[in-house]
């Protein structure tokens, strides 16, 4: 049977009002000979006020984990619930539970300003309001320079800050990052991290950050290694120990991933 991974809570709601919880949840991707297992029965939950990392290399699936999580993919088997989201439909997930992915995510038409404003007027937020939130959002980054460039006028590194901007905006109470500090150089990635949690900490959300850079992972309260689609080694963020690279006590070895 699965082990749960245990989480942790900032106490200002039951644990068992879990944000996201899944119950030995598995993705498979194709079927017969070519099937692909991305993530196997995975039992684990986010309660409120949590900060953890989902550390392992790359096809771990770390990402897929978060994109289930996210409720913008269906498991296989087992079974992804929000228990913490009062009506968790699809509409008040993506109100709830903001996303940072790992690649472009602007779209190229609009201006920054205007990219990180559209999932509040989307949300039914008042333009003047949209507007406001969107500007403190980016000065936080300090991107306010930035706000009347189109996607195609900024590094990746900016783009990727701009992507941070319009989650923290929104006043999410989950904040899923896949590997949001990746295309950033190290000083920007830990200033970035370092205002998304601070903000977080603020709207009383809770954070779960994918990524291979054990820095990265220590900023956080609780670490789960995953490799060949499984989490392996839950372990409080102590400091104490560092093999986020190099699990030491793998159970199985699973099946490919994406």
């Amino acid at each position: 049977m699965p082990t749960e991974i245990p989480s942790v809570a900032d106490g200002m709601q039951r644990m068992d009002a879990a944000l996201v919880r899944c119950d030995d949840v598995a993705r498979t991707y194709g079927s017969g000979p070519a099937a692909v297992v991305a993530v196997h029965g995975l039992d684990c939950h986010v309660p409120p006020g949590a900060r953890i990392a989902v550390v392992g290399p790359s096809g771990s699936g770390k990402s897929t984990l978060l994109h289930l999580m996210a409720g913008l993919d269906r498991p296989t088997a087992g079974k992804v619930s929000h228990p913490g989201i009062d009506g968790a439909d699809a509409d008040t997930l993506t109100r709830h539970i903001g996303v940072v992915f790992q690649g472009p995510s602007l779209l190229p038409p609009l201006t920054v300003a205007e990219n990180v404003a559209l999932p509040l007027r989307i949300d039914g937020v008042p333009e003047t309001e949209a507007d406001d939130r969107a500007q403190v959002a980016l000065a936080r980054l300090e991107l306010t320079e930035l706000a009347r460039r189109l996607p195609d006028e900024l590094s990746a590194g900016q783009a990727q800050r701009v992507a941070v901007a319009r989650v923290l905006a929104r006043r999410p109470r989950l904040v899923l990052a896949d590997e949001p500090t990746g295309q950033l150089d190290r000083a920007t990635g830990r200033q970035v991290l370092a205002i998304l949690l601070g903000t977080a900490q603020e709207l009383g959300a809770a954070v779960l950050v994918t990524t291979h850079d054990p820095r990265i992972a220590r900023a956080l309260d609780v670490r789960w290694y995953m490799a060949d689609g499984r989490l392996i080694r839950p372990e409080a963020g102590d400091g104490g120990d560092d093999r986020t690279d190099h699990p030491t006590d793998q159970r199985s070895s699973g099946g490919e991933k994406t």
